[in-house]
């Protein structure tokens, strides 16, 4: 299953997504994809999630950007070695391409940073590029 993992600061962000075909119409060049991600807190500070930022490219090389709020209506706080998981989703125009990004997060004492989500595929089972 295609994933990532990378860690900012302590706090690590891993991702596994995978096709669904249910969600998806590929004679209308319509295919969705799920992505799981789980987020750790090993820092000793607790931290808040605040923003996500998202780029991304389908297999023609056309980039989006998705801004918003939290992630999935929530802007969740951590306490050291808590975690928070998941579950969302991504059309596609093409049966294959990646996501990366990042969250804005805050400490405890109000400093902010960029937690890094590493780049992941998305495609489809038999999808090759």
């Amino acid at each position: 299953m295609p994933g990532s993992e990378a860690s900012t600061r302590q706090v690590s962000v891993r991702v596994e997504s995978q096709y669904s075909p249910e969600h998806s119409n590929a004679q209308q060049q319509q295919w969705f994809f799920l992505y799981t991600v789980r987020i750790t807190n090993h820092s000793a500070e607790t931290v808040q999630l605040l923003n996500r930022h998202w780029i991304i490219t389908d297999a023609l090389g056309e980039v989006r950007e998705v801004r918003g709020s939290g992630v999935v209506g929530r802007q969740p706080v951590l306490k050291t070695g808590e975690s928070f998981e998941y579950t969302s989703g991504c059309p596609l125009p093409t049966p294959f391409g990646s996501m990366r990004g990042s969250y804005e997060m805050v400490t405890e004492h109000g400093e902010r940073f960029l937690a890094e989500v590493a780049p992941f595929m998305l495609r489809q089972a038999d999808a090759y590029h």
